[in-house]
Order: C-alpha cells, then sequence, then structure tokens
C-alpha cells in the first residue's frame, strides 16, 4: 500500500490545484471580477501551497509523517468546503488558500518518504513513477472539472475534493506508522526548524538543484494558468479545456516513463541535459508558430508537447538530487523545493494575469523567460 499511498498524496495536491481551472473562465462574470483578481484564486493557492511546505517537512522529519500528513489533509477538506459555500470572490479566495495549506503537506511527506524507503537510482526511478501519477493528475483533473461545472455547478469540484481528502485521511491513518525512523525530537522545535535550513542553504549544489525545479515549475503553472485564457481566444469552453491541457501533462507522463528506463544507463547529468535541450525546443516551437500567426489550440498546445516530455526527463533527477544531498534533512530539503516550486508558480500564474493573452505569443514569451531561467541554474550546477 505504500507505493499507491506516495502517489496520491503527491499527487492529490495538484488535483486540487487544477480541478477548478475550467471554472475560472466564468468566476469573472460570476462575482464581478477582473481577470487579475481572478488569477489570486489560483496564485493564492500556490504561495499557501509553498510557504506551508517549510513548517511540515521539518516537523515531519522531528516528529514523523503521519501526525503531519493527516493535519494537512483536514485542512484541506476545510478549506474545499469554504470554497464550494464561497459567496463572493474574496471567501473563495480564502478557501483556495486554505487547500493549498492543506496539500501542502502531502507534497512533503510523499518525497520525504521516498528518501526514507528508497535509495540510489531506485529513488530517481520511484520519482519517475511519481512524476507519471503528477503528470496525469491536472488533465485528468482539468478535464473532469469541466464536465462536473457543466452539469452540476463550480462548487461540485470543491465537494469532490474534500470528499477525496476525507478518504485519503483514513487511510493515511490505517496505513502509515506513527513515527518515522527518522524522527529526532530534541530541543524546541523552532530552533531545530531554522538550523535545518541554514544546514541547506549552505550546501550550493542543493540551492541550485532547487532553482531548477523552482524555474521549471514556473514554466509549467505558466502553462497551467494562461492555457485556459489563450483557448477561450480560440473559442474553446470550459468542458473543452481540459482535452487541449492533456497534451502537455500526458507527454510529461512519457518523459518520467523514459526517465525511468534511461537513468540507469545514462546517469543522471545526461538525463537532466536532454531535459533541458527538449524543453527549450518545445517553447520555442510554440513561440515561433505564434509570431508566424499560426493561431489555432492545437498550434498551442501541440509544440508544447516537446515541452513536457522535456520536463519528465528533467523533474526526477533534479527532485532526487534536492532530497538526497542530506538524507537526515530529507523532509525539510523537500519543503524548501516545495516552497520555491510553488513562489515561481505563483509568480508564474499571476503575470500571466498581467498580460493580454490574444493569441500564445505573450504566454509563450513568459514561459521562454522561466525556461531560460532554469537552462541557466543549470549550466551552473554542471560547472560544480
Amino acid at each position: 500500500m505504500l507505493l499507491p499511498l506516495l502517489l496520491g498524496q503527491i499527487a492529490f495536491g495538484l488535483i486540487a490545484m487544477t480541478i477548478c481551472l475550467p471554472s475560472m473562465q466564468e468566476w469573472g462574470a460570476m462575482f464581478g471580477a477582473s481577470q487579475a483578481q481572478v488569477q489570486l484564486t489560483f496564485s493564492g493557492f500556490v504561495v499557501a501551497f509553498g510557504v506551508f511546505q517549510l513548517g511540515y517537512g521539518p516537523l515531519s522529519d522531528r516528529y514523523g509523517r503521519r501526525g503531519v500528513l493527516m493535519t494537512g489533509l483536514a485542512l484541506l477538506a476545510a478549506g474545499s468546503l469554504i470554497a464550494a459555500m464561497a459567496p463572493n470572490l474574496d471567501v473563495l479566495i480564502v478557501g483556495r488558500v486554505l487547500q493549498g495549506a492543506g496539500s501542502a503537506a502531502g507534497s512533503v511527506v510523499g518525497r520525504a518518504m521516498v528518501q526514507d524507503r528508497f535509495t540510489g537510482s531506485q529513488r530517481t526511478k520511484v520519482m519517475a513513477y511519481i512524476g507519471m501519477a503528477m503528470g496525469l493528475s491536472p488533465p485528468f483533473a482539468a478535464v473532469i472539472g469541466g464536465q462536473l461545472h457543466v452539469r452540476f455547478g463550480w462548487q461540485s469540484n470543491f465537494m469532490l475534493v474534500m470528499a477525496v481528502a476525507l478518504v485519503m485521511l483514513a487511510a493515511a491513518w490505517r496505513t502509515l506508522p506513527a513515527r518515522s525512523v527518522t524522527a529526532a525530537p530534541g530541543g524546541h522545535w523552532l530552533a531545530g526548524m531554522l538550523a535545518a535550513y541554514v544546514t541547506l542553504l549552505h550546501e550550493k549544489s542543493l540551492v541550485l538543484y532547487v532553482l531548477i525545479i523552482g524555474m521549471t515549475t514556473g514554466a509549467f503553472y505558466v502553462f497551467l494558468a494562461g492555457a485556459p485564457i489563450v483557448l477561450r481566444s480560440y473559442g474553446v469552453g470550459p468542458d473543452g479545456i481540459g482535452w487541449y491541457i492533456m497534451l502537455v501533462p500526458l507527454s510529461y507522463m512519457a518523459g518520467n516513463f523514459m526517465t525511468s528506463r534511461l537513468i540507469h544507463g545514462k546517469g543522471e547529468r545526461w538525463v537532466m541535459a536532454l531535459g533541458q535541450v527538449t524543453t527549450l525546443a518545445g517553447v520555442l516551437l510554440m513561440l515561433g508558430l505564434a509570431l508566424l500567426r499560426l493561431d489555432s489550440p492545437l498550434a498551442f498546445t501541440a509544440p508544447l508537447m516537446l515541452l513536457g516530455i522535456g520536463h519528465g526527463f528533467l523533474v526526477p533527477p533534479t527532485l532526487a538530487g534536492t532530497v538526497g544531498v542530506i538524507p537526515a534533512l530529507a523532509g525539510s530539503a523537500a519543503a524548501l523545493a516545495g516552497l520555491i516550486q510553488q513562489l515561481t508558480g505563483a509568480l508564474g500564474g499571476y503575470t500571466v494575469g498581467l498580460v493580454s493573452h490574444q493569441g500564445s505569443r505573450n504566454l509563450g514569451l513568459l514561459m521562454l523567460a522561466f525556461t531560460l531561467c532554469a537552462l541557466g541554474a543549470h549550466l551552473a550546477l554542471r560547472r560544480r
């Protein structure tokens, strides 16, 4: 039961994040708000998802994984209920922030338990399996969310998330041990937390790994937040968005699958370099088609299948690198990586609302900026 639980806990945060993306097209008209205000429902989730990992990581290292995970799932269920009953956009943002705060626990605990239970290339292989689950989650959630929105209203998405969170809470209680083998209490928890992060920030290789994963996530979140707006300009409604978004995460799954096969023979450095090259090619191809004014949903999403494959090559060895630098601080390292991921993701998601998107050109330029930053951090890591 351990591996399915790990996959579910890590992927569920992405499901909670993206299941309401099709509804975001219509929240502006429903609540009388601007597009930039509506984007705060996405950015608020993402910021909380990142910031709360800073606390969950050291606490799970110190006191065990199960209690931290169950606390997060309870908070996720409460935030989902608030969002479902929101009478205005402000309350909806509060619910989304609580959802993000709760989802952070599953992301941290899942990654830390990979470090607890697996070693070497096996750890990277498990990270690739996790990547496949994460790749399936956004398109699956967007398709389900669009259908629920059309048939039962946007509130039904949040009720579904609440129900699944309660089921997963019960599964964590029955499956995980009360304390993990790494738990080591002693001294004040806040002092221990600060000491852990100071130690991690002195590891320059870890910082570069974190920058790579953060900027890579930023490029993907620009796509997730901007795709509904771009697709609307091409005449695609809420019930069709998920089918186009699906192309990128499914190709990400394919990249993760290839990573699980290549990692033993080629090694992490070679796979990561291949990921950077493939990612850059996908963004440049999409941007080139936009500049040539080949405006259509497929001209926008199909080239980004290369981005998905590239991220599938890049993310598993990078995540394995973050939790493997100092194994005793795996939870804290996962939290630090998660924070940077979500902060850069929130930045990407918010900047989407600051520019117009009649076509995919501006979105392509934003994705290119994040991709080039990831490439720069990768080159610095290779020099070390």
